[in-house]
């Protein structure tokens, strides 16, 4: 596999000169052609931010975005309208993401205008044919946004992202809105439409769960920083950093009655715009030496391909 999307450095700083929130803080990952990147953390870790500095919805302060090996973050207005063919993304709210005046039909049509692919038969035609494929009918392209169920509301929003045939889907948060039933269903749809069109995916999710059932690879995020990266197996069978332990800790366990150590975390997660020196996890983390209070620790690889910034390995 080649290396389709590499991130190097990344920073999103908000604020002023007196207080800075450092919601992104020098983040580098890559992600291979074909697989799945899940991206885990709990709420305000920076996940959903880096997901957008990535595909430029919102500016990074700092830092390198490659596509392809092409620099996003230096392409110009017209260049980046068209490098946004190949990348999309699918947003938390399947409601709030589509215009409630535009019918289904208008929602999916429009990108095709914007980067003026094929006639007006041509857009109609494969609209509808992209509709079938996610699950909805023809008899949908009529509606409106509000006549639909949350689920397929969000299958609208999937087709949104693939009507352009990008190589590269960023999903933030995209089944955490809808009730447990349909997002197995929404989960699955992905996995096939992802072997049926060749997808990469940036997943985005704060449930540990959704991403081990989609994912290859996981990167965890705290306080704007990734502390683990690793195989999907390797995390969940041997998670080496601290957090990641806790948050494993907190899964519920399918067999009843099974007991296991609880790892829980006291204190509450510190401020971006005034975190920790040192290690960000150090004020609530059980195996706080002195280094981890004054020198941030490197993401480094242990073996396998498991990346962890920690000082106790």
């Amino acid at each position: 596999m080649s290396t389709l999307l590499e991130v190097k450095g990344l920073k999103k700083y908000y604020g002023t000169r007196k207080e800075v929130v450092k919601a992104v803080d020098d983040v580098s990952f890559t992600v291979e052609e074909g697989e799945t990147l899940g991206i885990v953390g709990e709420s305000g870790c920076g996940k959903s931010t880096t997901g957008r500095a990535i595909l430029r919805l919102i500016e990074p302060s700092e830092g390198e975005v490659l596509f392809q090996g092409k620099p996003l973050t230096a392409l110009k207005n017209a260049e980046l309208r068209k490098a946004r063919r190949d990348l999309q993304m699918v947003f938390q709210d399947p409601f709030a993401s589509l215009n409630p005046r535009m019918t289904v039909g208008a929602i999916l049509e429009e990108p095709l205008k914007v980067h003026g692919i094929g006639t007006a038969t041509e857009r109609k035609e494969k609209v509808k044919k992209l509709l079938e494929t996610v699950g909805l009918t023809e008899a949908h392209y009529d509606r409106f946004p509000h006549e639909f169920s949350g689920g397929q509301r969000q299958r609208i929003g999937i087709a949104r992202a693939l009507i352009t045939q990008p190589k590269l889907i960023v999903a933030d948060e995209p089944v955490s809105a809808l009730d447990v039933s349909i997002q197995s269903q929404i989960l699955n749809l992905m996995k096939d439409l992802q072997e049926e069109f060749q997808l990469t995916y940036l997943f985005i999710s704060h449930d540990l769960s959704v991403v081990r059932h989609i994912s290859d690879r996981v990167g965890v995020m705290y306080l704007g920083r990734m502390v683990e990266l690793s195989p999907k197996k390797s995390l969940y069978d041997n998670p080496l950093h601290p957090y990641t332990q806790a948050l494993l800790s907190a899964v519920p366990h399918p067999t009843p009655g099974e007991k296991r150590e609880r790892i829980v975390l006291t204190g509450d997660v510190p401020s971006p715009a005034n975190p920790p020196s040192g290690c960000a996890f150090h004020t609530r983390c059980h195996a706080c030496m002195e280094i981890c209070k004054t020198e941030r620790p490197a993401l480094k690889e242990t073996g396998d391909g498991h990346f962890v910034a920690c000082h106790l390995y």
